[in-house]
């Protein structure tokens, strides 16, 4: 089967990755949304002839990518940076059993911590699963090193990694489009091997050395790949870089000499110490980590970059230009030619949604377990309470912040549940509480929960039902029962699946009830078992239609602040005077300040 093209299309980088993907002849595309790689999936899923696939996380993803390759058809599994680490265990097994169908991974990381746990450079991880990696510049490159990588993964035998990043990933511009699809309309079979595919010992010593061979016949590939070019330039100063980086850097060196590389692993040392040789000084121009200057430096080559070139957050023209100009890699100015990035705008604290289904339970939590401030020994503010919340990636993860103060701990996805056994089973004297998003539970907190079951931990979760993975867009997930591709699907109850474990003491709370859930909490924290609430609300963005916002009586108000305290966006103060924007107040579909204020002065809006 054939598609026509367009000629050109203005395509964000994600955008390109799809289209090339699906140009390439890809079948099954697998993912769990993550910035700055969720509009992949989401443009693969607009296309019919192919299987896309939000999966439970991302293990889940690249499983049934490999199973898909494995069967010979071409597979594609994209995630952010830290969905890699989720990958890992299988991502490293698909580079020992090589594929037979392609088999492309793509990795979004996140350079500045835009959306992220943690500031993360996966170029490390080619290195140690020894497979190509390739990283386009700009959305046409993002586009045409798809069908580049799936041929790779096929001829090579492997998975292939292309790395992205944020501004890569989410800035727009042309696309020449040069390739139609084609797929083969042959039934797919699984070729038995068992020495291939099954990772018994005496198997796995076999595909071992295969492994190294491969890399060497990669590298000599890398050495002729079109992707991996010189642009001759200034003798005086030569540059190394790849993805944005070089956009950046050819925009503050333009009469430089050039080496930009588009597959960084394996790398072409012949054609770096050709261009090495054609220059007085060599220097690395890379975001993050010094991967691609510290192999140059292991070939003997004299270079230099992170000596002057930031190693946290994003670059930017304006950075590269200062570090350089610091270096002496260009003269001083009193002003930059390249304009930095306006570091005084006024900044807004990050809140939750107005009528946002979080925000009564984390009042809840917060006046429950009564938190202060008080001083350590160093005189450094820190908070005590008689309640321990560890917390989830979400974006409840917010009700850490003022006014609610209602979150203590948060590391990586699904880590909540085994974080409070953790300290239950430490001994720590205050109760101890999780929390956890619906689709968070979903992608890694069941195998907690089970692991609270078997160890008997004696702690309540809060599972945060808002029917959506709201964080990264608004995704569907397995709880909602819709798939990626909008086909109605078998939704799991998460109440069934959580009784279906061993836990007794379950309830499903509305989440716009004060009184339910302070009521429900209070059942649970004085419980001596496992006890699992589950706070249900619909998340506000996602409310079709918006009626009776709330107003404040202002002879009524007796200027108390206590509904300041729910930290609701659409709760204002005009000098000292409370009042709510009826704008962007959701009304009946939430209530709770309503229910919250001690002198009944706030109600339904006159119309």
């Amino acid at each position: 089967m054939v598609s026509t093209t367009e000629t050109a299309r203005l395509l964000s980088g994600n955008e390109a990755m799809a289209l090339g993907a699906y140009h390439a002849g890809v079948k099954v595309a697998a993912a769990y949304p993550g910035t700055p790689s969720t509009e992949i999936l989401e443009t693969l899923a607009g296309f019919g002839d192919t299987h896309a696939e939000w999966s439970t996380n991302e293990k889940v993803a690249l499983e049934v990518a490999l199973g898909a390759a494995y069967a010979g058809v071409r597979a594609l599994a994209s995630m952010k940076q830290v969905g890699l680490n989720v990958a890992l265990d299988p991502f490293m097994a698909a580079a020992i059993t090589g594929v037979k169908g392609g088999l492309v991974v793509i990795s979004c990381d996140d350079p500045g911590i835009h959306s992220s746990q943690g500031e993360q450079d996966n170029r490390h991880l080619a290195r140690l699963a020894k497979v190509p990696m390739l990283e386009p510049s700009d959305s046409q490159e993002a586009y045409d090193l798809m069908a580049v990588a799936f041929d790779l993964s096929e001829r090579f035998d492997t998975p292939a990694l292309l790395r992205s990043s944020t501004r890569i990933s989410h800035s727009k511009s042309v696309v020449r489009i040069g390739h139609t699809r084609t797929v083969s309309d042959a039934p797919v079979h699984f070729q038995h091997d068992v020495h291939k595919y099954v990772m018994l010992p005496v198997n796995a010593r076999l595909r071992r050395p295969l492994v190294e061979e491969r890399l060497v016949r990669l590298a000599e590939l890398a050495e002729t790949f079109p992707f991996n070019k010189i642009f001759p330039g200034d003798s005086s100063l030569g540059i190394v870089t790849s993805g944005v980086a070089y956009q950046y850097a050819r925009e503050v060196f333009p009469d430089a000499s050039f080496l930009k590389l588009g597959m960084t692993f394996p790398l072409p040392q012949d054609l770096i110490r050709q261009f090495a040789a054609q220059v007085k000084r060599l220097i690395v121009i890379e975001e993050l980590d010094p991967f691609l200057q510290e192999s140059i430096r292991t070939m003997g080559l004299k270079v230099t970059g992170k000596e002057f070139i930031p190693r946290i957050g994003e670059l930017n023209p304006g950075i590269v230009e200062a570090a350089a100009r610091k270096a002496g890699l260009l003269p001083p100015a009193e002003s930059p030619a390249v304009a930095a990035t306006v570091a005084n705008l006024p900044k807004r604290p990050p809140l939750l949604c107005p009528g946002c289904p979080h925000t009564g339970i984390f009042f809840v939590l917060s006046t429950i377990g009564q938190r202060h401030k008080i001083l350590d020994a160093q005189g450094k503010s820190v908070k005590e309470s008689k309640l321990v919340i560890t917390g989830d990636i979400g974006c409840y993860t917010l009700g850490a912040l003022p006014p609610l103060d209602a979150m203590d701990t948060t590391a990586c996805m699904g880590a909540s549940i085994g974080q409070a056994l953790g300290m239950v089973k430490a001994g720590v004297a205050s109760k101890v509480m999780a929390v956890i998003g619906d689709s968070t539970f979903l992608h890694s907190g069941i195998t907690g929960l089970v692991n609270g079951v078997y160890n008997n931990g004696r702690l309540v979760l809060l599972i945060l039902d808002n029917s959506t993975t709201a964080m990264t867009g608004h995704q569907d997930h397995p709880g909602t029962g819709v798939s990626a591709q909008g086909q109605t699907t078998r939704a799991v109850r998460l109440e069934d699946l959580v009784r279906g474990i061993g836990i007794a003491d379950v309830k499903v709370v509305d989440a716009f009830d004060l009184k339910a859930l302070r009521t429900a909490v209070r059942i649970a924290l004085e419980s001596d078992e496992l006890s699992v609430i589950i706070v249900r609300g619909d998340c506000s963005v996602r409310v079709p239609r918006r009626e009776g916002p709330r107003a404040i009586d202002a002879e009524k108000c007796n200027e108390c602040g206590v509904c300041f305290m729910l930290g609701c966006p659409a709760i204002l103060s005009n000098e000292g005077e409370a009042y709510i924007d009826s704008a962007v107040c959701v009304g009946k579909g939430c209530t709770v300040c309503q229910q919250l204020c001690p002198q009944q002065a706030i109600a339904e809006a006159a119309p």
